[in-house]
């Protein structure tokens, strides 16, 4: 597989979103193991996940348990970076909620290094904006973190530009990614792209097919990723990864799987070059 950038290490073009192994019922451990491991098989080297995935409040971190169990049992599992994420909580009522607050974020990066079986957290990001706790404050627990040996990356979450900026001024420079929503249904983050792009950081576009009923006509007769998919043999799901691909070389989308075959067919987009005029087409499509 092609690679990219974060930070200082090289990953895999194309990553694998963990969550829907552990949010909205959870699917057999068995098959969500087998799915880790076909990423890796295809060449996936970067997981992310959270602390907050967990079907209820009596299970905190089940997904960062999931993933250190599927990458202990594969022989590449050791060169995988491990992305996960503090600052969003989950109540006994399933909903989600924020804590932004520094004393939070450093006791959930603890327990979240503890759960992975790491020294340091390979990539730690702030989950989302606490607008109850000054965002430099969030920000500057992930600057503590860094300097302590706890995490050895730091990036933001669901950001605007105005905040990427912040947080790579209070991180002294060493802001290496940004996880924003990004999908041919989600076009409102492209200006964090860029702005990434031009900055030479990292931006992971979580959701990238559009969400569950988003984008559900992705691959109908009509679109236009199916039109070209048919034109590549693929499916229209790879397009949409293959079109990320092609926007900018520090996008690293990290599509969500909890079937093998599922990840197989995305981690191959990281080999469907687009043409300039399909390029165009989607494009054009989406406005």
């Amino acid at each position: 597989m092609q690679q990219r950038s974060i930070g200082d290490v090289r990953v895999g073009a194309v990553g694998l979103g963990a969550m829907p192994m552990s949010v909205g019922g959870r699917p057999d451990r068995d098959r969500s193991i087998a799915t880790i491991h076909a990423a890796l098989d295809a060449g996936v080297t970067l997981v992310d996940t959270a602390d907050a995935y967990h079907l209820d409040a009596s299970d905190p971190g089940h997904n960062e348990e999931l993933v250190a169990e599927a990458l202990a049992s594969h022989p590449a599992g050791a060169d995988v970076l491990v992305a996960t994420k503090g600052g969003h909580t989950r109540p006994a009522d399933g909903s989600w909620a924020l804590d932004g607050s520094p004393e939070h974020l450093a006791a959930a990066a603890r327990e979240s290094a503890r759960r992975l079986g790491v020294e340091a957290i390979g990539l730690y990001q702030l989950h989302r904006p606490d607008p109850d706790v000054p965002f430099a404050e969030s920000v500057g627990a992930l600057a503590d973190l860094l300097d302590a040996g706890v995490i050895a990356m730091a990036g933001v979450s669901n950001v605007s530009i105005a905040q990427i900026e912040e947080a790579d001024e209070i991180l002294d420079g060493r802001l290496a990614s940004v996880q924003n929503e990004f999908s041919p249904a989600f076009l409102s983050s492209r200006g964090e792209l860029e702005h990434c792009a031009a900055r030479g950081i990292a931006f992971l576009p979580w959701s990238p097919f559009g969400g569950i009923g988003r984008a559900g006509d992705l691959g109908t007769e009509h679109s236009v990723f199916q039109h070209v998919a048919d034109a590549h043999g693929a499916s229209a799901h790879r397009v949409a990864l293959a079109w990320h691909l092609q926007i900018a070389p520090v996008v690293v989308p990290i599509p969500g799987a909890s079937r093998p075959e599922s990840v197989t067919d995305s981690a191959a987009a990281a080999d469907l070059v687009l043409t300039d005029d399909e390029v165009r087409s989607i494009d054009a499509s989406l406005g």
